[in-house]
């Protein structure tokens, strides 16, 4: 018989909470530091700031039975849940615990995350998941997978809403990696962060192909070649870190501003090297994050798919302590062009930046659309009309910047003054135009061209003649196409000053349910 005075029943909580925080097998922990894996609560741990998790439903088992079930009934139910701080902001967690169930998703499992989901919704704050788990409970049936329907629907619900990251820390598989791929953004560690729909063994037997899970689903995979993963790390520790700085710069729900700070790094700081960093020459390739390293606050920012469509980068940045994203064109990576990968990449950033107040700088150096057929066939057409859907539908503060070139579709997309960009600016180095002098010469004067007694010579001078009527660099400003052409040095003083200025911009759409943006 137990001892049933409060001191006796206060000792049995304390023996319950002590196994559910252990787990019923300290071999099962073993086992997870073998594989190179921290535990589920060693994870909350490096998220969230020291002694902040407050959990939720730590004393939580299923009731399922069959399949040997009615004997293995482990606390927690394999998930973690509860929320603590992130430099004293509030944040949800949920972390799946592979040691209970390999961390499969029964029902107990899926309602302890929708209950936090609808915590975190209601709270406004920020939900990170910790994913380590094998899919669906297959014992459970299709109580498991109702038990995802419920998660998938409440990402939906979530997002534009609160910010919601996902951390993949082991294997996901099947419809579970549809709940990573709805959220905001998607971390990954090599070597044991794995995502595919079918597994290596259902891919051989179907199509014969034969790849190992890295190969099919590992981090670089899907940081490079798909684009899933946002972030890609070697280690567990080093990517909450990263998770833990990204939450810096995004603030807790769409009704708040990030958080700003104070920069010691004077707005008003010229930047000389700018005069060197980008070639005069349209076709000499350099590299975009020099140029951004220059304008931002003490050259620090967060670059998102950094490995994934590199002819363009999007990161996040702060000038003079407040919080903006960067959409830039990249020289060194295909000249820059935009391709269906490069559009698809940026619009999906914009969206983000817009859902969550934080203002866009956009820095152009764009020879056009990369031409091809299997570009055509591919649907460069709608999906690279999702970055000018995107730019149109923005309504935080929105400032362009034409550095060198920018010809043809690919300058209107690139937040151009005529979508509705707030502040346009250029350097005195900008050549706004339909295309290149070269390529409009061969086509304004091809007959003339054709027909003179030295082609190639009236050639150089119809090509010069275009250039001086209308590719150089003032012909947008004279037009209110730009609102300045600046000195390169004065930029981070400028864009400081603009984003000052346009704090309070206050932009609606039309009443609607919402767009229906090009897919």
């Amino acid at each position: 018989m137990g001892d049933n005075s409060t001191t006796g029943r206060v000792e049995e909580l304390d023996r319950i909470r002590e196994l559910a925080r252990r787990g019923p097998d300290p071999k099962a922990t073993e086992r997870q530091h073998a594989k190179g894996k921290l535990t589920a609560r060693e994870r909350v741990g490096l998220l969230l700031d020291k002694d902040s998790f407050t959990e939720v439903e730590p004393l939580r088992r299923h009731r399922a039975s069959g399949f040997g079930l009615e004997a293995r009934r482990p606390y927690t139910d394999g998930v973690v849940t509860g929320w603590g701080t992130v430099e004293g902001r509030t944040v949800f967690v949920y972390a799946h615990d592979f040691r209970i169930f390999g961390g499969a998703l029964g029902e107990a499992h899926a309602q302890k995350i929708h209950k936090l989901m609808d915590m975190a919704l209601a709270a406004g704050a920020p939900i990170v998941s910790l994913n380590d788990g094998a899919g669906a409970r297959i014992q459970e049936g299709v109580s498991a997978l109702a038990g995802y329907g419920g998660i998938f629907r409440r990402n939906t619900r979530a997002s534009g809403v609160i910010p919601q990251i996902s951390v993949m820390l082991g294997p996901c598989a099947g419809g579970a990696a549809y709940s990573p791929a709805l959220t905001d953004f998607v971390f990954a560690v090599r070597d044991i962060s794995q995502m595919f729909i079918t597994g290596p063994d259902v891919v051989q037997a179907v199509t014969g192909e034969d790849v190992t899970q890295n190969e099919l689903g590992g981090a670089d995979v899907h940081g490079g070649v798909s684009g899933v993963a946002h972030f890609v790390y070697d280690d567990e520790e080093t990517c909450l870190a990263e998770v833990r700085y990204l939450l810096s710069l995004l603030p807790s729900n769409n009704r708040e501003l990030p958080p700003a700070t104070h920069s010691a790094d004077h707005a008003d700081r010229p930047g000389d090297v700018l005069l060197d960093l980008v070639p005069e020459g349209g076709n000499r390739s350099y590299d975009i994050r020099s140029v951004i390293e220059e304008i931002v606050d003490d050259g620090e920012y967060m670059e998102v798919h950094a490995s994934w469509a590199t002819n363009i980068v999007c990161a996040l940045a702060r000038l003079d302590g407040h919080v903006v994203g960067v959409v830039a064109n990249q020289p060194a990576s295909m000249a820059g062009v935009l391709d269906i990968r490069a559009s698809e990449k940026g619009a999906r950033f914009v969206q983000f930046c817009d859902s969550f107040n934080i203002p866009l700088v956009t820095l152009v150096d764009v020879p056009g659309f990369l031409p091809g057929v299997e570009q055509e066939h591919e649907g460069i057409i709608r999906r690279g009309a999702k970055l000018l859907y995107a730019y149109c539908n923005a309504t935080v503060p929105r400032i362009s910047v034409v550095l060198r070139k920018a010809y043809g579709g690919a300058y209107i997309v690139m937040d151009s003054r005529s979508i509705g960009a707030d502040i346009a600016l250029a350097w005195p180095t900008n050549e706004i135009a339909v295309m290149g002098a070269e390529g409009a010469a061969n086509v304004v004067f091809r007959r003339e061209i054709a027909e003179a007694d030295d082609p190639e010579s009236t050639r150089r001078r119809k090509i010069e003649e275009y250039r001086n009527e209308l590719v150089h660099p003032y012909y947008a400003a004279e037009r209110g196409l730009v609102d300045d052409v600046i000195d390169p040095r004065e930029t981070r003083s400028v864009l400081c000053r603009a984003i000052a200025m346009l704090a309070g911009k206050d932009a609606d759409l039309p009443r609607r349910k919402h767009g229906n943006p090009p897919q």
